[in-house]
């Protein structure tokens, strides 16, 4: 199962998503480059953190014009899966593959450090190795963390299921101190109609082994690789209709 993981000027975090897929989750991996319209064959795409294109205009707006996106859009409209992380997910949300906006944190300031997150959605391709509720601690890095969409595109997300992960408490509560940067609702990641696509602003690939200090970002990974087993594209509200069945 191959995992591309996109590569744009700025892009800081992209060896470190490779050396996660590759190294410790041990399956193949390639960079993907900005410029082209390639994904070679890919299961699964990553858009790294990072700062891409400089953050220039604001964070993911000229990076969504990228050839490469043109090609990610195609894929995850096919069902493909395709995990933004941190700076990936303002890209996802500037090139219109999930609703809202990552703005500035509210405190003014770059915030560091590992953070609590409780899992949601436990029934996506990135948490079906989760169970619901369950609280996991994965590091953030970021200045524009704050995500922010409408009420009624909030109430579409909780309607739908469509909050994956929320920061929390290490006990699971979800309250204002657990909120790092201001996001509404606490949310710390969503996923798209489908399901298919994910953005977090924690990154799982700094929690992936035990010289981090914490492996439960693997678990977004190694939910990947299963749901990938699977022989159909993924299609969240699909399988929601078959298990009402």
């Amino acid at each position: 199962m191959k995992f591309g993981v996109l590569i744009f000027p700025g892009s800081n975090c992209d060896h470190d998503a490779y050396w996660t897929i590759e190294q410790v989750l041990k399956q193949p991996a390639c960079f993907l480059w900005h410029e082209s319209h390639d994904l070679e064959n890919c299961d699964a795409i990553i858009v790294p953190g990072g700062f891409a294109y400089g953050d220039y205009l604001r964070t993911g707006a000229i990076a969504k014009f990228s050839p490469v996106m043109e090609s990610v859009r195609r894929f995850a409209d096919g069902g493909g899966l395709v995990l933004g992380i941190c700076n990936g997910f303002q890209i996802l949300c500037e090139s219109g593959l999930l609703p809202g906006a990552l703005i500035r944190n509210t405190g003014l300031k770059y915030v560091c450090k590992p953070v609590q997150v409780r899992v949601e959605n436990a029934a996506t391709p990135f948490t079906n190795g989760c169970s619901q509720g369950e609280v996991l601690t994965i590091p953030i890095g970021h200045m524009e963390g704050n995500y922010f969409c409408d009420a009624d595109t909030h109430s579409q997300l909780l309607r739908d299921n469509r909050i994956v992960f929320r920061y929390s408490t290490p006990a699971g509560e979800i309250s204002e101190s657990a909120n790092p940067n201001g996001s509404l609702d606490n949310i710390a990641g969503i996923c798209s109609a489908g399901g298919n696509v994910v953005g977090m602003m924690p990154h799982p690939e700094r929690s992936a082994e035990p010289e981090l200090g914490c492996v439960d970002g693997m678990k977004i990974f190694l939910s990947m690789v299963g749901a990938m087993a699977r022989t159909e594209p993924f299609n969240l509200l699909t399988r929601r209709s078959r298990d009402s069945v």
